[in-house]
């Protein structure tokens, strides 16, 4: 990498141009609202904590009148979903197709704004028995839309498991399973680029870093700084493992053609638990609101793009609003709510760029930990829980490129008042003299002199917040100026 050009000449510049660095697009947050649990709000009293929040999109796991009745007027755009177990009659009936549209979309819009149709969840992995009827459920929902003149406003896909992939490591030898591949993929393709629709893919890095986390860099795991991973069969680098996942699904899609890489893709679900059992490595409120919160920074400033598709505007769905108490599994499963079910907030991460989603001054990744002797299945706050928010440094985001990152410098320096004199040259921190460990010396320096306040640690995503000391060569960034 070439070095950067002189600082001096940096911030001079700067005086004169406003740090503009937002893409034209950027992508949207959304969350998924899951109810496996008895002890939830109702949901009028979600659709106040969503408004409250700046949520734009909610996806469900049905299409529930009293749900569907309170999202009516809010603006929310909702993604309904036509369960598995019904997968196989709307397949087989293209009159029950119709009558669950007309009961559970057309009934409720547009004054709720439904805009898409989950047909069935994970059905590769979960409802296998219905993988055959799959594709034809979802054209016979979608013929049942267009019958109704609601085929332009709302799309049908379907959410994917990675374990669709025979092949995901590295990214550039993604496949389909043969099974999958011709059988249902391909037709799928074809489906959703027809009718103008994208591929959902649900997507975990924790899965992939518990079960390998002496393998796996956290840092990689949760979009913090870190060296990177060279992908020797595509010759890019990765800097995020759910990068990494994505690129894998590209290259899955590529092989069947071409033609489907203009198939956009929604991650319909992605999230950290923020506690786990003792074999769930990685499973912690800290973790949980570093990835969550880097992630939404990511696509909320338009940098979601990956390494194969940089330009892409990904939108991605949280997972999940609440903690849910009565998902079986390990406790990792009922612990990956942003919210109790007594709607305190179990983190703070953000919905909106700069919104009021975070409460805590260290850039919206504030976390609540539980008191001493607390249970790990609980699912609210105990009792003298304490909000903390710890040591906080701002640093560089390697993935936003060399151009982001000296425009963001270039502010930070000049118009953003940063004493950026420790990285000029001969001075005690201008080694090592690359453009991440300069913009990390900037960038914190503006954010602990900003207070640590919310949004000044964002640089239109090209920085991001860590909670351990970073250490540029022998330069030690202050946690207070």
């Amino acid at each position: 990498m070439a070095p950067p050009r002189p600082l001096l000449a940096a911030v001079f510049l700067a005086a004169a141009v406003p740090l503009l660095l937002s893409p034209a697009e950027a992508g949207t947050v959304g969350v998924n609202y899951g109810r496996v649990a008895n002890n939830l709000p109702n949901p009028a009293a979600v659709v106040q904590l969503l408004k409250q929040q700046g949520v734009a999109q909610v996806k469900l796991y049905d299409a529930d009148p009293t749900v569907l009745r309170a999202l009516a007027n809010t603006g929310i755009k909702v993604v309904v979903a036509l369960p598995n177990e019904q997968v196989a009659a709307a397949a087989s009936r293209a009159s029950y197709a119709l009558l669950w549209v007309r009961r559970n979309v057309a009934a409720y819009h547009p004054a709720t704004q439904i805009q898409g149709i989950a047909v069935g969840n994970e059905v590769f992995a979960s409802a296998k028995n219905v993988t055959a009827q799959l594709v034809p459920a979802m054209a016979n929902v979608h013929a049942a839309l267009a019958r109704l003149g609601l085929d332009g406003a709302v799309k049908v896909s379907s959410p994917i498991a990675l374990t669709a992939l025979a092949s995901s490591y590295p990214s550039s030898a993604g496949a389909f399973r043969e099974d999958l591949a011709q059988a249902v993929m391909k037709p799928m393709l074809d489906f959703l680029a027809q009718t103008g629709s994208y591929l959902m893919v649900n997507a975990y890095p924790f899965f992939a870093y518990s079960g390998n986390a002496g393998d796996i860099s956290l840092d990689y795991a949760l979009f913090r700084p870190n060296a990177g991973v060279l992908d020797a069969g595509n010759g890019l680098k990765y800097y995020s493992l759910l990068d990494a996942q994505l690129d894998a699904v590209f290259a899955a899609v590529s092989r069947l053609g071409e033609g489907y890489n203009g198939v956009r893709v929604v991650v319909s679900e992605t999230g950290w638990p923020s506690k786990g059992d003792a074999n769930e490595a990685g499973a912690s409120a800290a973790n949980a609101a570093a990835y969550n919160g880097n992630l939404a920074r990511r696509v909320l400033s338009g940098n979601a793009g990956t390494p194969r598709r940089p330009d892409a505007d990904i939108d991605v769905y949280l997972f999940a609003l609440f903690n849910e108490n009565q998902k079986p599994g390990p406790t990792s499963e009922r612990n990956y709510g942003v919210f109790y079910p007594n709607q305190q907030k179990v983190y703070d991460v953000e919905f909106v760029l700069g919104g009021g989603g975070a409460s805590q001054g260290n850039g919206g990744l504030g976390w609540q930990e539980n008191g001493g002797g607390a249970s790990s299945t609980s699912t609210n706050p105990p009792s003298g829980v304490k909000v903390t928010t710890g040591e906080a440094w701002c640093v560089a985001n390697a993935m936003a490129g060399e151009h982001r990152l000296q425009a963001a410098l270039d502010y930070a320096c000049g118009p953003g008042g940063a004493d950026c004199k420790a990285i000029q040259p001969g001075a005690a921190c201008f080694e090592p003299n690359t453009m991440v460990a300069h913009a990390s010396y900037a960038f914190n320096d503006y954010y602990q002199r900003k207070g640590r306040s919310i949004g000044t640690c964002d640089f239109a995503g090209a920085a991001c917040v860590v909670n351990q000391a970073p250490k540029m060569g022998k330069c030690d960034l202050p946690s207070t100026v």
